[in-house]
C-alpha cells in the first residue's frame, strides 16, 4: 500500500506549487531528442492545471557540476513541454532569486513556469540548506514527481521538503506502487531478470531478488562473472575479477533458482558489423569476447518468463548499445511483452530496449528511473521518497 500523501490529498487551488520533475532528457542540436520523461509527468501537470495551481517546475539536466553550462539549459524543454500541454510554458533563466519571484507573481492559476537547471548551482547536489530554502521560498507546497532522481538527497529532491509540505506526484505514486509489488512478491511464480555489466554494481538487488523470486535469470557482463566463478574460460570477455568470490557465494546460496546462459554470441571485436559466432559457454576461444546471450539461452529464458505471474527485468542481456549484439535483449523484450503475468521493467537500458523493440505498450509498467529503480528494488530507502508526508500526517 502506498503510504505517502499525494497531490490528490492536498488543496492546490491558486497555491504556488514547486513541482520537482525529471526533465533530464537527451538534447540534440538544442532540441529534445526523447520526450519519454516529459510525457510520463503529464498526468501530474494536467492535474495541477485542472485544479488551478500556479506551478513552478524545477529539474536538473546533465552534469554541469555547479557551473552554468549553456548547452545544458532547460530552455528548449520549456518550448517542447508547451507543445505537449497545448499551452505556453514560461521559461525562467534562473531557479532562485528575483527572476523567479517575478515569474511567480506573473503566474495565473493553471499556469506553468520552468526554472533553469538546478545543477547550475553547487548547492543543489550538496543539498545546501540555504539553496534549498531559496528554491522553496516562492512556493506554498512541494510536489515531487521525479522518481528518477528520488535516490539522490539533493536540495530539489529532499532539501526543499524541510521548508514546504511535500507530497508525491502521480508518476511518483505509480512508480512506487508498481515497484512495490516486486518487493511484496505476492504473485507466484515470480521471475526476475537481471543484466548489466558488473556483479558488484548490483549485489544488493541480486540478494533482494534471491530472497523474493522463484527464478533469477542473469545475462550481460554479470553472467560472465558467474560463469567464470564456475570455472569457465571467458577469453577476453568482461569479468568482474574482484567479485569472483562473491559470485561463488551467491551461486551456493541460490542453487537452481539462478539461471545462467548455456550459449553466447562471441566476437573478437565488439563493434557494429564485426564477425561473430554462437558458442557454448565451454567453447569460448582465448581471443573472443562474449557480446550477447545465444539462441538456446534466449529460448530457455523466454520459457521461464512465459510462466511468470510476476516478472521484473532490469539490465540488458548483452552489449546492447551495439545494434548487432542487441538481439538477445530484444528477444527478452518480446518475451516479457508476451508474459501473461504482471510485467515491470526497471528503467535504464531495459526501458530503452522495450521501446526500441516496439513493445513498451504491452508492458504493465516501464519505470522512468534507472538508478532509483535499482536502489528501490534492493529495498533501500530513497531520500526523495522518505521526505514526503506520510499518509496520516497533516499537510
Amino acid at each position: 500500500m502506498f503510504a505517502k500523501q499525494t497531490v490528490r490529498d492536498v488543496d492546490v487551488r491558486e497555491r504556488v506549487v514547486l513541482a520537482r520533475v525529471d526533465f533530464n532528457v537527451p538534447l540534440k542540436d538544442g532540441r529534445v531528442a526523447d520526450d519519454t520523461r516529459l510525457r510520463a509527468t503529464l498526468p501530474t501537470l494536467e492535474y495541477l492545471r485542472e485544479h488551478g495551481a500556479r506551478v513552478l517546475l524545477c529539474s536538473h539536466l546533465g552534469r554541469p557540476k555547479g557551473r552554468v553550462v549553456p548547452a545544458l539549459s532547460l530552455r528548449p524543454v520549456a518550448s517542447y513541454l508547451g507543445g505537449l500541454l497545448g499551452d505556453s510554458v514560461a521559461f525562467v533563466p534562473d531557479c532562485i532569486g528575483p527572476q523567479v519571484a517575478a515569474a511567480t507573481k506573473a503566474l495565473a492559476p493553471g499556469g506553468f513556469a520552468l526554472l533553469e537547471n538546478t545543477r547550475f548551482y553547487p548547492g543543489e547536489e550538496a543539498n545546501d540548506p540555504e539553496f534549498a530554502a531559496a528554491l522553496a521560498s516562492p512556493a506554498d507546497l512541494f510536489v515531487n514527481d521525479a522518481f528518477g532522481a528520488a535516490h539522490r538527497a539533493h536540495a530539489s529532491t529532499e532539501g526543499v521538503a524541510h521548508y514546504l509540505p511535500a507530497v508525491a506526484g502521480l508518476l511518483m505514486e505509480k512508480e512506487l506502487a508498481f515497484l512495490g509489488k516486486a518487493l511484496e512478491a505476492a504473485e507466484r511464480p515470480y521471475v526476475a531478470v537481471l543484466g548489466g555489466a558488473k556483479v558488484s554494481d548490483k549485489i544488493g538487488v541480486v540478494h533482494s531478488f534471491l530472497q523474493r523470486a522463484d527464478r533469477l535469470l542473469v545475462g550481460g557482463g554479470m553472467a560472465n562473472t558467474f560463469l567464470a566463478a564456475q570455472g569457465f574460460d571467458l577469453g577476453e570477455s568482461l569479468v568482474d575479477r574482484e567479485a569472483l568470490g562473491l559470485a561463488r557465494e551467491i551461486l551456493r546460496e541460490a542453487g537452481e533458482r539462478l539461471m545462467l546462459p548455456v550459449d553466447v554470441v562471441v566476437t573478437a571485436e565488439v563493434k557494429e558489423n564485426a564477425a561473430w559466432r554462437v558458442a557454448g559457454v565451454d567453447e569460448i576461444r582465448p581471443k573472443e569476447k562474449v557480446a550477447d546471450i545465444g539462441p538456446q539461452t534466449r529460448a530457455r529464458y523466454a520459457a521461464e518468463v512465459s510462466r511468470a505471474r510476476l516478472l521484473v527485468w532490469n539490465g540488458p542481456m548483452g552489449v546492447f548499445e551495439v545494434p548487432g549484439f542487441a538481439h538477445g535483449t530484444f528477444a527478452l523484450a518480446r518475451a516479457v511483452a508476451a508474459c501473461p503475468g504482471l510485467t515491470i521493467v526497471g528503467g535504464g537500458d531495459s526501458a530503452a530496449a522495450v521501446r526500441q523493440a516496439g513493445v513498451a505498450d504491452r508492458i504493465d509498467h516501464v519505470s522512468t528511473g534507472g538508478g532509483a529503480a535499482l536502489e528501490f528494488l534492493e529495498g533501500r530507502t530513497l531520500p526523495g521518497v522518505a521526505a514526503l508526508l506520510d499518509r496520516d500526517s497533516p499537510a
